[in-house]
């Protein structure tokens, strides 16, 4: 099972910026589809955004537009740039990576807040 590690979250007010990396364990990261998902306190958590090996891209309605999801197979690491943040935006962001199995990165806080 793939190792996922995040970073590049933290606080930062409404329409700034951020990114996110995820960093993966193991030599088949190009095969799996990747993605970010969301969690905020008392709510389930949603898909972001996912991008498979050839690069096809999805996103979510309610970050169309804002987020850019992209990967860099050579470093093993897939990103979430986040634009134009509103304070929805706010929950911990997890990395997913799909093969077959599942894995799931530990999640990175991100609030949005003035």
């Amino acid at each position: 099972q793939m190792q996922l590690v995040e970073s590049g979250g933290g606080l930062v007010q409404p329409g700034g910026s951020l990114r996110l990396s995820c960093t993966a364990s193991g030599s088949r990261f190009s095969l799996y589809v990747m993605g970010w998902y969301r969690q905020a306190p008392g709510k389930q958590r949603e898909r972001v955004a996912t991008i498979t090996p050839d690069g096809s891209t999805n996103y979510a309605d309610a970050v169309k537009g804002r987020f850019t999801i992209s990967r860099d197979n050579a470093k093993n690491t897939v990103y979430l740039q986040m634009n134009s943040l509103k304070p929805e935006d706010t929950g911990v962001y997890y990395c997913r990576g799909s093969l077959g199995t599942i894995s799931w990165g530990q999640g990175t806080q991100v609030t949005v807040s003035s």
